[in-house]
């Protein structure tokens, strides 16, 4: 694989520390979510993937309309990632994804066929195939 981009990133703390960019950019502080028994009030590694998922996921559906002649504003697609954490058969912890995806001025079937196109395209993903469930909802107006 050629790689095309680097990023770096630094935990410090755990889930109740602080992740930051080598850049600079992305600095925050972490907590363990109330429903994991957390003081909550900060945020936290599952939504920060589901970020990362989503807006990734959003330019790979926009990558894949354009590459099938499709002409969709890129503000009429919208990606809602939906990362949930429990625990696994082995003891450890796993992750679940749904991926809700709205496309504006595309019928249904055309929708699904760009989403799962895309599905295919993504790097997440491609990251995460076998080893998280993901859901894929379609929906259009």
């Amino acid at each position: 694989m050629t790689t095309l981009y680097t990023a770096r990133a630094k935990a410090v703390g755990g889930r109740s520390g602080r992740v930051s960019t080598d850049d600079g950019l992305l600095d925050v502080n972490l907590a363990l979510p109330t429903a994991l028994g957390g003081k909550g009030g900060a945020t936290n590694p599952e939504q920060l993937f589901a970020a990362g998922y989503a807006a990734c996921f959003e330019n790979a559906v926009i990558h894949v309309a354009r590459g099938m002649g499709e002409k969709i504003p890129d503000d009429a697609i919208v990606v809602d990632a939906v990362v949930g954490i429990g625990p696994n058969a082995s003891g450890g912890f796993a992750l679940s994804v749904d991926l809700n995806v709205a496309i504006t001025g595309l019928s249904q079937d055309r929708a699904e066929e760009l989403v799962a196109a895309a599905h295919a395209t993504c790097p997440y993903s491609n990251a995460v195939k076998g080893n998280i469930d993901v859901g894929l909802n379609v929906t259009t107006a």
